[in-house]
């Protein structure tokens, strides 16, 4: 496994797919995951950490798809922010995969 398709795996059990397979989960929120995994799957292992800690730290459209997420239910990266920040360190992002 890649290092992109480990953080990508990782996203996708902890935050993605409960929404994806969520019947109750809005047109809204499953169209933004979508996105969001679009534009991680445009990026290498450093990006997709990257990209990770801006939507932690916050713009105007991560603050308001966080809200999204929280208010129907679900696990926002804020929640999995401790075991993010453990498995995907630097260290691990020298390390050869």
């Amino acid at each position: 496994m890649t290092k992109e398709e480990d953080i990508l795996n990782f996203l996708s059990v902890n935050v993605f797919e409960p929404i994806l397979n969520s019947k109750s989960a809005s047109r809204a929120l499953k169209a933004g995951v979508r996105t969001t995994i679009y534009r991680l799957k445009q990026r290498d292992a450093r990006g997709m950490v990257d990209y990770f800690w801006s939507a932690i730290k916050g713009t105007e459209r991560s603050i308001k798809f966080a809200e999204r997420m929280e208010k129907e239910g679900f696990i926002r990266f804020e929640e999995v922010l401790p075991k993010f920040r453990k498995k995907f360190g630097d260290a691990w992002l020298r390390s050869k995969a």
